[in-house]
């Protein structure tokens, strides 16, 4: 028996959530990306006590959707997996791309990227992808790709943040996985990163969110 695996292109239709009213008031819109496991519309409240008259939020929903338990009751998502990750790549990049397209962002903002979890390499690589201006990016408990090089960064303007957050307690991390992180930021992003730590396990930092602007 001879198997052979193809490859089509084909239209796909997937949703995103917003929160918040995009106005001539608002200073800051967030693009942010969730973890393994969220839906966009649950992911979104994390970002509900920021000032909404000045913040607007986009959160991407990952396409690949999957039971959480046995019990098929709560559906999670994914970005991406070790099967045809470069393909799913590209996939995630012309839907992020449409995203931003039908948003029509004003060019007087300020553009945050947010990653959490999973969705820090995916902010990361699609920000380097698009050389993408940004007021800030902001990296929550996720790893850094391995492959990403201070020169990937360099086109970031020099007033561009990068935070990185992670829970001193995240069941993820250990001593030398938390070193490694840290160096692999600061070889990258140099004296524009800030390192906010704090006290939790793999969760997500609503006060550090709204410290953030």
């Amino acid at each position: 028996m001879n198997s052979t695996e193809k490859e089509i292109s084909y239209v796909s239709k997937n949703s995103y959530s917003t929160l918040n009213t995009l106005t001539e008031n608002t200073k800051n819109v967030w693009f942010v990306c969730h973890g393994m496991g969220y839906l966009s519309r649950y992911f979104i409240k994390y970002f509900s006590q920021l000032n909404p008259e000045e913040n607007y939020i986009i959160a991407p929903q990952a396409q690949s959707k999957y039971y959480q338990s046995k019990n098929f009751k709560h559906v999670g998502a994914s970005w991406l997996t070790k099967e045809n990750t470069a393909i799913e790549t590209e996939n995630i990049y012309a839907y992020f791309n449409a995203v931003l397209k039908a948003e029509q962002l004003p060019d007087n903002i300020n553009l945050l990227f947010f990653g959490y979890s999973q969705g820090v390499s995916v902010a990361a690589r699609y920000l380097v992808k698009n050389k993408l201006q940004c007021a800030q990016l902001v990296l929550h408990s996720g790893g850094i790709p391995k492959e990403l090089t201070p020169d990937d960064f360099s086109y970031l303007d020099e007033n561009t943040r990068v935070t990185l957050i992670y829970g001193t307690e995240d069941e993820y991390l250990n001593e030398t996985r938390i070193k490694e992180e840290l160096h692999k930021a600061e070889t990258l992003f140099g004296n524009r990163l800030q390192i906010l730590p704090f006290k939790g396990k793999h969760v997500v930092s609503i006060k550090l969110i709204n410290a953030l602007v």
